[in-house]
Parts: structure tokens; sequence; C-alpha cells
């Protein structure tokens, strides 16, 4: 009976959660709660947060078996996409190698940082008109989303706290490739002006400047709001350069 249930619900998911067991089997709720509790004490599954599970395959171990971090976060909430930091590292767009992994979402869920197996994740909320710019990647056989390689760039310059700072970004728009036409689309439907002067600073430092509206208020943002409030100021993009290290393709 165990196995039973296990190999049908491992067809569609190494992951499964408590309603979807109880939707398939229809075993009272109490009774289910039992089955997945010796379940566990048997080492079939181990449980990843409240309500869902992992299927240990019969060849593992318990406590030493896992999915790849990627899969895991993209079952702790829906809809979900690999982004900022973690982006970055996947399109080898940062030397650094992130701690935690970053998970951008429109849904609600109660808890926003969790650890899972010794892995630490960070859900990032955004709007729902801020969820664009996804696409579909492979992981261990299992369909991943993920931010494409503009919008991470352009996340990571509205949220620089999740990505490690402005310095990452630069980094990613010198050494990614990037399309331009499709970061000032991006820049634009992200609706965050601090984005655009952010890009557009960026990009004319590195030579490729962008036709982007210029700031209209007179007054200051951050280029890194993760850094102290002091520096020049920039007047064309109304941007407090706040940032120490030379930023990529400086020639000071």
């Amino acid at each position: 009976m165990t196995r039973e249930i296990l190999k049908a619900m491992a067809k569609e998911n190494q992951i499964f959660s408590f309603s979807q067991l109880y939707q398939k089997t229809h075993i009272k709720k109490e009774v289910l709660k039992v089955i997945l509790s010796r379940m566990e004490d048997r080492g079939f599954i181990e449980r990843v947060e409240r309500g869902k599970y992992l299927i240990i395959p019969l060849s593992s171990e318990k406590g030493k078996y896992t999915l790849h971090e990627f899969v895991i976060a993209s079952c702790l909430v829906e809809p979900a996409a690999i982004s900022y930091w973690s982006a970055l590292h996947y399109y080898g767009l940062t030397e650094q190698i992130p701690r935690t992994v970053f998970v951008q979402t429109p849904a609600r869920k109660k808890k926003n940082v969790l650890e899972i197996f010794g892995v630490n994740y960070q859900i990032v909320r955004v709007k729902k008109d801020k969820f664009f710019g996804v696409r579909k990647e492979w992981i261990e056989e299992i369909p991943v989303s993920i931010t494409d390689k503009e919008k991470t760039i352009i996340d990571c310059l509205d949220k620089p706290h999740y990505a490690g700072g402005i310095i990452e970004a630069a980094k990613a728009l010198k050494t990614g490739s990037p399309d331009y036409d499709q970061l000032m689309a991006y820049a634009i439907r992200i609706d965050n002006f601090a984005v655009v002067r952010r890009l557009g600073y960026l990009c004319e430092r590195m030579g490729a400047p962008l036709d982007l509206p210029q700031p209209r208020s007179k007054s200051y943002l951050l280029l890194d709001p993760t850094m102290p409030a002091k520096g020049e100021n920039d007047a064309k993009w109304r941007l407090k350069i706040n940032v120490d290290t030379l930023l990529p393709g400086s020639s000071e």
C-alpha cells in the first residue's frame, strides 16, 4: 500500500503535499496523517516543510538524499521563479556563490525565510505586474521556472539587497551580453524609476548609453541602497554615487 501510493505520487513530482495525497487517495485525513508519519519513520519520505514531503528513492538512505535546491525552491510557493542573486549565479553572471536561494513570487506565503535540508531559502513577494520575464529550465529532468537573463538584471537593479549589491548587477551588465532593447522594455515595465536611473547610469558608464527617459524629479536616489548615503551626485540621472568600488568599465 505504502509503495503504491509513493509510486503514484512520484510519477507527478518528487515532492508532494498533504492535500495532493488526500485528493488522490481519498483516505480519511486522520488516517493519512498516521500513514505519512510511518512513511517518514521508515525513511520513505522526508518532510520539506509543513504539509510537504520529499519522496526518498528506495536505493537512497534517509538523511543523505535531496533534490537540487532550485527544484525544492520551485515547490515552496506557486507561482515561483528562481531569481535575483541565485539567477545571476545560474547564468554565470557573478563570481559569488550565494548562500541563500532566492525565489520570486506574487503569491502570499506565511513564512518567507526557510531552512530546508541545510539550505536557506528567501521568498521575495512582488506585485503581480512585476512577475514576468520567466523561462523554463530543466534541472535533474524537472522543469524549473527562472527569470531570464535580462529580467534577472532588472530585478537586481530593483532590489539590490537580494543580489549582493549594485556591483553584482553592474558585473552582469558588463559580462552578460544582454539584449539592451529587452533591458529597456523591462526597465519601463517594472514601473520603478529608480531602476531606469540605475540602468541608464551604469550603461552610460560602460560605454553603452540607452535611450531611456530622464528623471523629472529633482530628488536624488542612491545608486546602491545597500550602502551608506555618501558620495558624489550625478546630475543627469539624479543619483548619489555611493559605491566606493570602481564599477566595471571604469577607466579611473
